[in-house]
Parts: structure tokens; sequence; C-alpha cells
């Protein structure tokens, strides 16, 4: 097998986290060829990962006749034209999340998230994705959807006992939450398609919907999503300085709290619930009532390491888990977290899948539904109805 050659777009966080699971690559040849941001710390972040090539734009990249595959890692408002752009030009693509969101239009009133109708926005996104479906299918090129609770050793074992089971899943609660983002385009609508539910609640949202298919098939059903309803707030920009030392939610159009319900078309339920309020680290869970029992996934918090220390400055270069404001008394140790969280695994399979020909199990379906879900939500939440879809 010869050598997939990866160019990576973005030099951010993500990025970080793409680069620990490309080292950790097996049985797969894989090189980082290239990294592309208009951000100086582009040629920094190349020195550190041992990265060839530093460049400017992704059109430095899509005209490199050595690399294969793409691996967006940007603002989720670039997500959508750089995919297309990248899949003409012949490569794989690799899509972090969201695939993409609506951010607005030079005559829409600003700011966008405040004064918009959510219908209009939901009418424009399906429009948009279903243009850029059509152009990766004729591209013939592979694409890859970074969702990486697909691959966490949580979500992949109860896909597991789904398949060997065949139960019926009557309904699922899952949840992304946090203390806010320190990315200032998470406060946006036009960087980022909207707040908590497609920034954090994407993430649970796409656990479910590839557990309800991973169902589907163990069953020899069809099943999707009937409709949607769902509330959203922005709870941030109420709070006084003081109650902002610790929650970093400062949305300008965006929530910070949402709770969206789907009801099935074999008529189950599930809930998903995003927010940028809520200390104590990042939670991600997702527990499955099935007809033959219960699948608790604690992906964070959970109790495989707990500590309880005094001493804050003894403590400064050792990483307890993201999103925490202090490392001392009780806390919840994240081992593993890239493995735990899905992202090793999550490339080591598109890697296959590339050098292999395998289908990725977070594909492009899974990234429509996802979007199409999101937007529902918010039409929903805005005019206050149930949204068939």
């Amino acid at each position: 097998m010869k050598t997939i050659r990866v160019g990576l777009v973005g030099c951010g966080f993500v990025s970080e986290l793409h680069m620990h699971a490309y080292q950790r690559i097996y049985g797969v040849p894989v090189s980082v060829e290239a990294v592309a941001a208009p951000s100086d710390r582009v040629v920094e972040f190349s020195r550190r990962h041992q990265i060839p090539k530093a460049r400017r734009h992704i059109r430095e990249l899509l005209n490199d006749p050595e690399i294969d595959v793409i691996d967006i890692c940007t603002p989720a408002v670039l997500h959508a034209p750089m995919i297309v752009e990248a899949m003409e030009s012949g490569k794989h693509v690799i899509c972090e999340k969201p695939f993409t969101g609506y951010f607005g239009a030079p005559a829409d009133p600003s700011p966008v998230g405040r004064n918009l109708s959510k219908a209009l926005m939901y009418e424009r996104v399906m429009v948009e994705m279903d243009e850029t479906r059509r152009r990766i299918a004729a591209s013939g090129r592979l694409f890859m959807y970074a969702e990486n609770w697909v691959y966490a050793p949580a979500i992949a074992k109860t896909a597991e006992i789904l398949r060997k089971t065949k139960d019926k899943i009557l309904f699922m609660k899952a949840e992304e939450s946090h203390s806010g983002s320190h990315a200032n385009h998470a406060a946006r609508w036009d960087m980022s398609g909207g707040g908590a539910l497609i920034r954090q609640g994407c993430h649970p949202l796409s656990a479910v919907l590839y557990l309800k298919q991973v169902e589907a098939r163990a069953r020899g059903e069809a099943i999707g999503i009937a409709d949607v309803t769902a509330d959203i707030g922005n709870i941030g920009d109420r709070l006084s300085p003081d109650d902002h030392r610790y929650i970093l939610s400062h949305p300008i159009d965006v929530e910070d709290w949402a709770l969206m319900n789907m009801t099935f078309t074999d008529g189950t339920k599930s809930t998903v619930f995003a927010g940028d309020m809520v200390l104590g680290g990042v939670r991600n869970l997702v527990e499955t009532f099935t007809t033959g029992g219960l699948l608790n996934a604690n992906m964070c918090p959970n109790t495989g390491m707990m500590t309880y220390l005094t001493d804050e400055e003894k403590l400064a270069d050792v990483y307890i888990t993201e999103k925490v404001d202090r490392k001392t008394g009780w806390q919840f140790v994240c081992l593993e977290e890239q493995w735990t969280r899905g992202y090793n695994q999550e490339i080591q399979q598109f890697m296959e899948c590339v050098g292999l020909g395998h289908t990725p199990l977070s594909d492009l379906d899974l990234a429509y539904d996802t979007i199409k879900a999101t937007y529902a939500a918010y039409w929903s939440a805005e005019e206050g109805k149930r949204i068939r879809l």
C-alpha cells in the first residue's frame, strides 16, 4: 500500500487533536505532508509537529499532486466551500463538525442570529446541503465526517451490543455541556452557524442518530426522524461580571442553552441537551434505554480515576481534564482522553478507508441528518411548534 499523504487545513485546537491521532496510526502508511492556515502560527505548528510544508492557503494544498487527503479543521463557516473545492480537485476529504450551517448572506440584517427567521435559515441550509451533497457524489472522492463520538469506545460498545441483541431502542438521553468556549467566534452566528446546539449538541445528536441507524440495520428496519421540538436560551449575556468568573459564555446572537426532542418514525424518542454554563468539566453522556436493558455511556466524567489533591501550584504541569477551573479537590481524571473520546480511532478508520476502500462509520448521511435536525430545532424553538420532517 502506498503512503497516504495528508494536507491539514487549520492550526488551532482541533488540528492539535488530529495531529495527536495521526501520530498513532498503525497498519497504514500515513504522512501529514503540509498544513495551511492564514495565521502566523502555522509555521510554529508545522515545526512542532514536524510537518514538512507550511502554507498560507488551502489552494496550495489542492495544487499539490502529492497530497491525497485534505483534513479540514477550520471554523464552520468555511467547511462547505472547502469540502467542494477540495473534492472537485480530486482529493478525499475529512471535515470536522459541523458539516455546514447558515452563516448569513449580504442582505441579511445584523446580527443574523437575532434578526433572521430560523425557518428561512432551515430552507437555505437545506438548499446548500443538497447542492453540496450532489457535488460530493459527482466528485467520486471519499467524504469522511469527523464525528469522534461515533468512534468513542463507550459508543462503539453500545453499537456492538445493539447489533448483537437486536433490541429496540425506546428512547435516548444525550448531552454535551461545559463552561463555554474560549474562541471568540463561538459567540457569533455568522461564524459558527448557531450556538451551543450546533457547536456542542452536534456530538450527542450525531451519536443518537448513528445508534438509531445501527438498530435499524440490525433489525432490518428503516427508521428516520419524524419530527423535532426544541427550546433554546441566551443566558450568558444576562450575567454580571461577577457571575462570569467561571462561566465563559458571552453570546452575541447565539444560544448558550439548548434542549431538543426528536421523535423517530418508529415512534421512539430522543432528547439532546447542550449548554455553555455547566461547571465541573465537560459532560459527554449518552443513555440508551432499550427493550432489553439500559446502556449508559459516560465518556466524561467517569470514574476511571478520581483524585483529591490540595496544592494547585504543584499541579501546574499536570493535565486533569478539559474545562475545569482548578485541579484541586475531588476531580474526575480523564485517562487517555483522545482515546476515550474517539479521536484516535476516528482518524485510524479514515486512513483505513482511504487505503483499503472501506466505508466510514461517520459518513455524509450522518453529517447531513445532523444539520437538518439542528436547524429544524432552531425553527421549532423560535416558533414554538413541532417541525415535521
